[in-house]
């Protein structure tokens, strides 16, 4: 293992008195999501990892929240003749301006940051073609020293930042096939929420396209942790109890509490600490404020509302950012697009709501969705077309 790549932490720095903690979910995150051969070196500022493909493992560590900037860089000892030679040697020759920043980790070395950078763009100067540009150079040449040795690199990939997931704990995700809730579970995540999902079907009104469609955005969103799992809730009997027994312009209220009461019921089971949905307010007739409260008191369990703000062309940003964008927008219904009625009430009556879910045993129905969900934690890495 040659070559090595240097990780800058994210949020993590901000963490005093947990970073070891945060720093350590951040490496076992690492372990889970690359095979590669590697070594992990790490202390409290940086992290670097030995390995043999370093651009291959750069990629991946991309999608690993807790991190802000990943680097291949060059280590040599501290002395100026080591760093100018490799500093030339990785210097790409078809640039031609350049600017030096140093960084001094180690406080007794005997230059400060300013003076060296001066005195190395020097020696660049007279031993090469490239002119100084401190504005907008053509290279930026990183200098790291510290106590063990100088590190040199010149580019820096984004990191996906925020904490490592599983820092905060366990969270639900009720996940639909649609384009918010997978960006809204990628959103918990980046503030270290280790997420499960919860998808409702309701088969034969939902098929078997549709739960293929939601095991690929699951499995899109595993591409961040490494430890999603998906839980498939058999939605079918509660669901045409509804179209039978309740008021049309109620029926998406009634099933949304019925979902909420079905939800909490399995976190508590997972040992999840609150629920996560794509809710954005106004957009669908569920999700006005008025229903929203309608709908969220069933639960006295905290709902977390990632994208609850934003603008739906804001969320469909992410969403291509994250790749679940095109998986979202296969033409599938789920079980939230099937028995929509024509005027959905968007100012529901708490007491009607309460009043209509009394004209079936929904307690017991809840009972048996819980008691058959499957529960699928391998994910194919396959596209949605290939798992059809």
């Amino acid at each position: 293992m040659n070559e090595l790549i240097m990780i800058k932490y994210g949020e993590l720095t901000t963490k005093k008195d947990n970073r070891k903690m945060f720093i350590k979910i951040l490496t076992q995150n690492i372990e889970r999501l690359i095979k590669e051969d590697y070594e992990i070196i790490k202390d409290n500022s940086r992290m670097y990892i030995k390995c043999n493909d370093a651009l291959k493992i750069s990629k991946k560590l991309q999608k690993i929240f807790g991190i802000h900037g990943i680097s291949i860089v060059y280590k040599v000892n501290n002395n100026y003749e080591d760093v100018l030679n490799k500093s030339l040697s990785i210097m790409d020759k078809n640039k031609k301006t350049f600017k030096v920043i140093t960084k001094r980790a180690d406080k007794d070395f005997e230059i400060s940051s300013m003076e060296y950078s001066r005195k190395l763009g020097g020696l660049i100067l007279k031993n090469s073609n490239f002119k100084v540009d401190v504005h907008n150079p053509d290279i930026i040449l990183n200098i790291e020293i510290r106590k063990e040795g100088t590190y040199i690199y010149t580019d820096e990939l984004k990191g996906a930042g925020g904490y490592p997931v599983g820092v905060q704990g366990k969270g639900l995700l009720m996940l639909s096939g649609g384009i918010d809730s997978p960006v809204a579970g990628y959103l918990a995540m980046k503030r270290g929420v280790n997420i499960e999902c919860l998808y409702f079907e309701s088969p034969p009104h939902t098929s078997i396209e549709a739960k293929n469609k939601v095991k690929t955005l699951a499995s899109i969103i595993n591409e961040y942790s490494g430890k999603v799992k998906l839980h498939i809730v058999p939605f079918t009997k509660i669901q045409e109890e509804i179209y039978r027994k309740c008021p049309d312009n109620y029926m998406i209220t009634i099933m949304r509490r019925m979902m909420y009461r079905i939800s909490e019921k399995y976190a508590k089971k997972i040992n999840a600490k609150i629920l996560i949905n794509g809710e954005s307010i106004g957009q669908v007739a569920s999700q006005t404020l008025d229903s929203m409260a309608c709908i969220n008191e069933v639960t006295n369990m905290p709902v977390i509302r990632p994208v609850a703000t934003y603008d739906k062309l804001e969320i469909i940003d992410i969403a291509k950012k994250i790749n679940t964008y095109e998986t979202s927008i296969l033409p599938y219904e789920d079980c939230c697009t099937i028995f929509v009625p024509p005027h959905p009430v968007i100012k529901p009556d708490l007491e009607k709501a309460r009043a209509y879910e009394k004209a079936f045993d929904y307690e017991k129905l809840i009972d048996e969705c819980i008691n058959n969900i499957e529960t699928i934690t391998n994910f194919k890495e396959e596209k949605y077309e290939e798992l059809l």
